[in-house]
């Protein structure tokens, strides 16, 4: 993906009203998740002139916004996917234009990103995974299967298979390892014998019918536990779609490299897979790698991250109270030790 550089608009434009009638401004309409506990984890390494963050995934900006505002020394690189996440990142930021530089492009791109802004190396990188607040409120990008919508679930809209592509085109056996690995579906197989039965009738364009489907095609002891019950099989076609595990099982390691010694990285996670994934990159830096036996450990073995949360930390009954959206959150944090040994 070729990426574009612009600096956060001086002139807001005015942002279109959401497809739900909601408030237009991004910041009524996202509410960063454990903003304080990020800017936390992150202030020590952001404090000093000429620290740059990266957030890998601006969305409406919140974070960003966070960030610019608590750390003014600090200068911000955003990366998003989604073009209209960056128009309305530009507006929210353009108090910060000066120090603010937004990138259309996908989080696992930061090493050619940050070679092309000749950065090379960073104090902070925050991740945000998942859907933004403007993904699931749009009713037209049918990420939410609460509400009728065309099947899209593309985080960048101008590339790309849509979700109903993945429905009315791919093999039965694939769509059974799509719904098992990315949705944890247990019923699988039984969702995609009934797809692929209504595909041969219709092809499946809009996502209620989907629904309606799975509903229809679930045992009813399934139906009783978890919430919607299309809620798996939304969420394995969106990480399909995005192909977003691939992407943060590169993007991670990536962003771990960029940081410079000092530098601290925290990461935001909304399902397991995402969270086993960040869990084993960061555990796996904070290990040291010598053969067994050793009576000392020497330098080039030595771990290069020191965590900075036990385990995976969670949102407070308060916020979310506040924020629904921050119930499923994890996140996880580390520190930038030591230099990688290079032979």
């Amino acid at each position: 993906m070729t990426t574009e550089e612009q600096p956060a608009r001086d002139e807001p434009t005015g942002a279109e009203t959401p497809a739900d009638g909601g408030p237009a401004d991004p910041a009524e309409r996202h509410r960063p998740v454990m903003l304080r506990r990020c800017l936390d984890l992150l202030a020590p390494a952001l404090a000093e002139p000429g620290a740059t963050v990266v957030d890998c995934t601006l969305g409406l900006g919140g974070h960003s916004e966070a960030l610019l505002s608590t750390f003014p020394a600090a200068r911000l690189v955003g990366l998003d996917r989604d073009r209209e996440a960056l128009r309305l990142a530009g507006e929210r930021l353009a108090p910060y234009a000066g120090r603010a530089t937004l990138v259309h492009a996908v989080y696992d791109e930061l090493p050619q990103v940050l070679d092309r802004l000749g950065v090379p190396r960073v104090q902070g990188v925050l991740f945000d995974l998942g859907v933004s607040s403007m993904q699931l409120d749009e009713a037209e990008r049918g990420f939410a299967y609460a509400q009728d919508a065309p099947l899209d679930m593309r985080m960048d809209q101008t590339r790309g298979p849509s979700a109903a592509d993945v429905l009315n085109t791919y093999p039965p056996g694939e769509l059974v390892r799509v719904l098992r690995a990315y949705g944890e579906e247990k019923q699988a197989r039984r969702i995609v014998e009934a797809v692929v039965r209504e595909r041969e009738r219709e092809p499946f364009s809009h996502s209620a019918r989907l629904v309606e489907l799975i509903r229809d095609a679930l045992p009813q002891a399934a139906k009783r536990t978890g919430g919607n019950p299309a809620k798996r099989t939304f969420q394995a076609l969106r990480i399909e779609v995005n192909g977003e595990l691939d992407v943060l099982e590169r993007a991670v390691p990536s962003a771990v490299d960029a940081l410079a010694v000092g530098g601290r990285i925290a990461v935001l996670s909304y399902h397991s897979l995402e969270d086993r994934l960040v869990k084993r990159v960061l555990s796996a830096g904070a290990r040291n790698t010598a053969p067994p036996g050793l009576p000392v450990v020497p330098e080039q073995y030595q771990p290069r991250l020191k965590l900075l949360t036990r385990g995976a930390e969670v949102p407070t009954e308060d916020e979310i109270a506040e924020n629904r959206r921050a119930a499923p959150a994890r996140l996880r944090g580390a520190e930038r030790i030591r230099e990688a040994h290079t032979p």
